[in-house]
């Protein structure tokens, strides 16, 4: 049977964006921070993160990959739709993938962004760069609607669990058994997890429950189950401002002064090896597990993986169901419920004030 998307002529990848050479670097941590009142001086020192890679962040060639491997997903699956990408922070903007999509003819997209949690920064926001780029294009844009967060979706979750159970296999035999997992994924602002989802908190209790269904599936397969943490790396912003914490190289200061002598880290905070990945995490907490005298295993990021590209599909056919009026079982594991389709009222609030946002009822 022929999937069917109606009432969706589209889908629209929505990620945060990053520069593609050296030059670009300094203008998009200014696209960036825009507002914050965060000096050059301080961009230039960040940016010497983007410069240690040759002045190019891998986002980009990323969503390029994970495109193509969705439009390969929906090709062999009988589903006739194309695949638009735009975002926040860099070419190609959100705005000018919307003109292209006008004046294609699109007249109704559904949206996945590149972030399955809830919080400010990883929803609402790009829930108001949406509004901004249809204001911007005016008349005749097409009309979108974001697709539910997927940080429990088996699509994502099982990708990350035989990504753990790989990094734990390439530990020594002699380490394996008491090693410690770590659980790491970007800090935000503890105001700004206090007023993630509907009732707050949303953004650390999405996380646990999937380090825990993930520590959960590691156990059914090795008979053991792995002491963890849930981490974060990333922080920046003005130094009395609380984020939330441990930060990992921290933690993993603190398990080598009670003896743990290896840590797997797994990125369940990105679905790609981006930059917070291969400089907080490849770079960072390598030469700390170096210093330590720790052994340190990566796991895998979602990437490409074939289920998390079909994930695409079923979340957006799921949506397509739901927007027919037809009732649907959705996918998750886990303790936590499905995600909702249309963020509630005050969902994810902008500290800074009210801002108007699509696919919301705010």
């Amino acid at each position: 049977m022929v999937p069917d998307a109606a009432p969706y002529d589209a889908l629209l990848l929505v990620s945060f964006g990053g520069p593609e050479k050296p030059e670009d670097v300094v203008p998009f941590l200014e696209n960036v921070t825009r507002g914050r009142g965060i000096p050059r001086e301080r961009l230039e020192e960040v940016g010497e993160h983007y410069f240690l890679f040759g002045g190019r962040s891998p986002i980009n060639d990323q969503n390029r990959a994970f495109i193509a491997a969705v439009e390969e997903d929906f090709r062999t699956s009988g589903l006739d739709l194309p695949v638009y990408w735009g975002n926040r922070n860099w070419d190609p903007y959100l705005a000018d993938t919307l003109r292209r999509m006008k004046d294609d003819g699109i007249a109704r997209a559904a949206c996945l962004v590149t972030s399955a949690y809830s919080s400010y920064s990883g929803c609402r926001q790009y829930r108001e760069n949406l509004y901004d780029a249809v204001a911007e294009v005016g008349e005749g844009a097409p009309r979108l609607d974001r697709l539910r967060h997927y940080f429990n979706h088996p699509g994502f979750v099982e990708a990350m669990v035989d990504a753990t159970l790989s990094a734990l296999a390439e530990l020594g035999d002699d380490v394996r058994h008491d090693a410690h997992v770590l659980f790491v994924t970007h800090s935000v602002p503890t105001a700004m997890n206090a007023a993630s989802g509907p009732e707050g908190g949303a953004y650390v209790a999405q996380h646990l429950s999937v380090a825990d269904e993930i520590g959960d599936r590691v156990r059914q397969e090795t008979g053991h189950r792995y002491a963890s943490d849930l981490v974060f790396c990333s922080r920046s912003g003005a130094p009395h401002v609380p984020w939330l914490e441990p930060d990992v190289n921290d933690r993993m200061e603190e398990l080598a002064e009670g003896g743990v002598r290896a840590v797997v880290v797994v990125p369940i905070g990105f679905v790609s090896d981006h930059m917070e990945v291969i400089y907080d995490l490849d770079t960072e907490a390598a030469a700390t597990a170096e210093k330590l005298g720790m052994q340190l295993v990566r796991a895998a990021t979602a990437g490409v993986d074939p289920r998390f590209v079909s994930m695409v599909r079923d979340l957006l056919l799921e949506r397509a169901a739901v927007e027919r009026g037809e009732d649907v079982t959705r996918a998750s594991v886990g303790a936590l419920e499905p995600s909702w389709d249309v963020c509630p009222p005050g969902c994810c609030a902008n500290q800074r004030g009210p801002r108007p946002a699509l696919c919301g009822r705010d």
